[in-house]
């Protein structure tokens, strides 16, 4: 990496920190360092969703699923507005009726603690799995990129992560996962430019995605049905996408607290929805778009020499 490089990584790390941390400059209470006081609008309900459901794993395995399988994979999304409206109407009354502060609270409420302590327990150990593995992928690639010692890049990582969350709480992390959503989107759009733009000079995108067709990964909608009969070993389809899909999103934005407390942070029951049913339309587009990109890389491919080694440091 030149200078430069260095000089934008580490005034983003810095600036989300910072950043943070005086936008959570008036939590001085329980609620408001857990729930942000209850006060946020929809539109940061619905990045701060966003944002949480979308991790280095989406950005980085959504790309790489289109390039080998095609765009498929979008239609496990088609479910997801239809869960949107399910939890708008019966779940976000009722959390937010009750004042919980989390998901599990309400189990208490509904029925003892030992249920509430079970359920808990069982969100921290799949959650910290997650989340390791969230750290986890992007270090893989900046270690291998950069020759960094990959558990180094996970504590930073991990590092950056704690500091900003611990010392803001709720609203710090709201309020930068609108920056890192900006950081994204921008990012996204030149990752899909850059790649059409090193094509040859007589391929544009409606070419590229010509291209992509071609080789059927433009498979966007796929019934399951081959030859005549369903193959019930076909993963993903518009069946399993609306049905799987729909539960698939119904227990994690209705009972995971990390998306609950997400919307938990709204002003009232009306923002919680709206930050909800937004999330349900923006996210199929969003992810067409992440896997359209794997689509364009393999176009890119294509035309240009593919890499002989994964780790270039390795390979040196």
């Amino acid at each position: 990496m030149h200078l430069l490089d260095w000089l934008i990584l580490v005034a983003v790390l810095l600036s989300i920190i910072l950043y943070g941390i005086y936008k959570s400059r008036s939590t001085k209470n329980l609620e408001g360092y857990f729930l942000s006081n209850r006060s946020l609008p929809w539109f940061l309900v619905l990045m701060s969703i966003m944002g949480t459901q979308a991790s280095a794993i989406t950005f980085l395995t959504g790309p790489g699923q289109a390039y080998s399988d095609g765009m498929r994979f979008v239609q496990y999304y088609f479910g997801l507005p239809l869960a949107m409206i399910v939890i708008s109407i019966f779940f976000v009354p009722v959390y937010n009726r009750l004042k919980v502060y989390t998901a599990y609270e309400f189990l208490e409420n509904r029925f003892d603690l030992k249920t509430r302590t079970l359920t808990s327990f069982l969100f921290l150990v799949s959650r910290g799995l997650s989340t390791g593995v969230s750290i986890y992928a992007p270090s893989l690639i900046l270690s291998s990129i950069m020759g960094w010692n990959i558990y180094l890049t996970n504590l930073v990582m991990g590092g950056v992560l704690i500091i900003y969350t611990m010392s803001g709480g709720a609203r710090a992390v709201a309020y930068t996962q609108v920056l890192q959503m900006v950081i994204v989107f921008i990012s996204l759009f030149l990752v899909g430019y850059i790649a059409v733009k090193l094509m040859p000079a007589n391929v544009g995108f409606s070419d590229a995605v010509k291209v992509g067709e071609s080789f059927g990964k433009m498979n966007v909608i796929t019934t399951g049905f081959e030859n005549g009969s369903f193959n019930w070993k076909d993963k993903y389809n518009i069946w399993s996408g609306i049905i799987g899909g729909f539960f698939l999103a119904l227990s994690y934005f209705g009972t995971d607290h990390s998306q609950v407390g997400r919307y938990l942070t709204a002003r009232d029951t009306r923002e919680s929805r709206k930050g909800l049913l937004m999330n349900g339309l923006v996210k199929v587009p969003m992810q067409f778009f992440i896997l359209l990109l794997g689509v364009l890389i393999f176009v890119f491919y294509y035309y240009n020499k593919a890499p002989i080694f994964f780790d270039e440091t390795r390979a040196q």
